[in-house]
């Protein structure tokens, strides 16, 4: 129940290593992905989850390992959130930065291409905010969240 199958040390070391690589993995997929998961988007991660299991336990399951990489896991989900918190540099690095879709009435396709948005979506989410034509949008900006948000002229 106790009994490591690796030294302890290489549970936190293989923690590290899988938690860095999903981090830079999903940030390169980019905003949207995280924001609206799709039921697609959620077999994938319950997939991606047990793919990185063994990389992460080294065969081992013993409850000890378990307790080590869980708690290596939240140790640095909160160190990340601190250091993020107090460095807007390492901020941007990790979460990346608002980025206006639309201006004006003018639709930026290049930022909706690297976001992944269709021009559905964005009518979409212009409708949900209860602006029916791109013109009457003043400001929409893909927050580092994923989510839209949209702002419309004073009437």
């Amino acid at each position: 129940m106790f009994n490591l199958a690796v030294p302890w040390w290489e549970f936190i070391v293989r923690g590290v290593v899988i938690y860095v690589f999903l981090l830079v993995l999903l940030r390169v997929t980019g905003k949207r992905q995280i924001s609206q998961m799709s039921p697609f988007d959620l077999v994938l991660l319950l997939i991606l989850s047990n793919a990185v299991q063994n990389s992460m336990n080294a065969g081992d399951n013993s409850l000890a390992g378990g307790m080590i990489s869980a708690t290596t896991l939240v140790v640095l989900n909160y160190a990340l959130a601190m250091a993020t918190f107090r460095s807007k540099r390492l901020e941007r690095l990790v979460e990346g930065r608002p980025q206006l879709i639309v201006h004006h009435g003018r639709v930026f396709e290049d930022v909706m291409r690297s976001g992944n948005i269709t021009r559905e979506e964005l009518d979409t989410t212009l409708r949900e905010a209860g602006f029916f034509s791109v013109k009457d949008v003043r400001l929409a900006v893909l927050e580092t969240n994923g989510k839209i948000s949209v702002l419309g002229y004073d009437r």
